[in-house]
């Protein structure tokens, strides 16, 4: 662990703020959950927590059989990150989102573009968003379900952005069981 010399005092309801600084470098929004960890040794640790990051395995098996069916790379993210990836994105996994992805997500809505609006789905990455459906769980958004292809792809068709649709709504639903 790194320690930032910042020093915050517990109010008389046990809160602690959390420094604005630490929540921008960290990427923590107002609603984020947060998981509360302890040890022995007195020390307590929030780490973000993603309800999909805890499928894991699940995620994987969705992501890899989807994008067989689609002929194309599927990834299946958490708010932050790439959470798993299918065939020809497996690099993708856990790493973090471009913020052109992460704002399309944002919009809680269905997206699909055209080869004039690239948007690349991690930091760095060599793919981009063709299609993404957003899964929503208990009426917060948990993260999505995209389609990614090369910079010039053409957009999806009906069948393919529906079958991203039934996915992220799928996961939405196991996340809310």
């Amino acid at each position: 662990m790194k320690a930032t010399g910042i020093v915050r005092r517990i109010d008389d309801l046990g809160r602690v703020v959390i420094p604005k600084e630490i929540r921008r470098t960290q990427a923590i929004r107002v609603g984020d959950p947060l998981e509360i960890f302890v040890s022995g040794e007195g020390e307590v640790v929030f780490r973000k927590y993603s309800p999909i990051g805890e499928m894991g395995a699940a995620a994987r098996n969705m992501a890899e059989v989807l994008g067989k069916a689609l002929g194309a790379p599927v990834v299946i993210t958490d708010r932050d990150r790439v959470v798993a990836a299918g065939p020809g994105a497996r690099d993708a996994a856990d790493r973090p989102l471009a913020p052109g992805y992460g704002n399309l997500m944002d919009q809680r809505r269905p997206w699909a573009c055209g080869p004039l609006s690239p948007v690349p789905v991690w930091e760095g990455g060599r793919l981009f968003c063709a299609a993404l459906a957003p899964v929503i769980a208990g009426g917060d958004l948990a993260g999505s379900v995209g389609l990614a292809g090369p910079a010039q792809a053409a957009a999806p068709g009906e069948t393919q952005t529906a079958l991203l649709h039934l996915a992220a709504a799928y996961l939405g639903r196991q996340l809310e069981e």
